[in-house]
């Protein structure tokens, strides 16, 4: 009888702990699908937070005023559109405040301008489209003009990085490039000797 009363209850203590062990289990991967689906929910929000997407060039580092001096063989132009000391208005900007400034012309001159694409050699993000940089600014410049995709190194100082730079040259045109003194019409800030506005974006009204 004895015997029969242990059994029974050795059996039932083996039933309690299997029952025991199943839940434990349970509640671990239910907790794991729970910590799962959280990380998720983050790392979703994240991704909508910091989305793939290609910026817009940013200009705030650029060297809006400069000291005034051209590079070494850029001449002046013989019969530019703005003499030195006329006022004209900038249709184009190529940061904030810039277009619809009114623009002080400190000098003129015929060379080729170059749209350019690079990577800064401080280690920054790639620049594309970059506006403006001169024959006289690129390290190789000889008597020929270079054309879309050719690979330059750029020696300018524009902008951060800039100098030193291999670019690729995105297209070009021959123009009377200015220096220019304007307000910036975001901030007040007066600049001074801007390298360099196009012709084309010049207008007087």
């Amino acid at each position: 009888m004895e015997k029969k009363k242990l059994l029974l209850l050795g059996v039932t203590l083996l039933v309690f702990t299997v029952f025991i062990t199943a839940c434990s289990n349970n509640e671990g991967v239910t907790n794991t699908e729970e910590n799962t689906g959280s990380n998720e929910e983050t790392n979703e929000d994240m991704n909508n937070e910091n989305p793939d997407s290609e910026e817009e060039m940013d200009h705030s580092d650029m060297n809006h005023s400069s000291s005034g001096e051209v590079p070494k063989g850029l001449e002046e132009a013989d019969d530019p559109t703005y003499e030195v000391g006329d006022t004209a208005t900038i249709t184009e900007g190529h940061m904030s405040g810039m277009e619809g400034a009114e623009a002080a012309i400190k000098g003129a001159y015929h060379t080729i301008a170059y749209v350019v694409s690079y990577t800064p050699v401080n280690g920054g993000e790639r620049v594309t489209d970059h506006k403006w940089v001169i024959h006289e600014e690129i390290k190789e410049a000889g008597e020929e003009p270079f054309e879309p995709d050719d690979k330059i190194t750029l020696d300018a100082s524009h902008m951060e990085g800039m100098n030193g730079a291999t670019a690729t040259i995105e297209s070009a045109e021959e123009t009377t490039v200015y220096m220019v003194d304007f307000e910036n019409m975001d901030n007040g800030n007066k600049i001074e000797n801007h390298k360099w506005v196009t012709e084309s974006e010049l207008s007087v009204e």
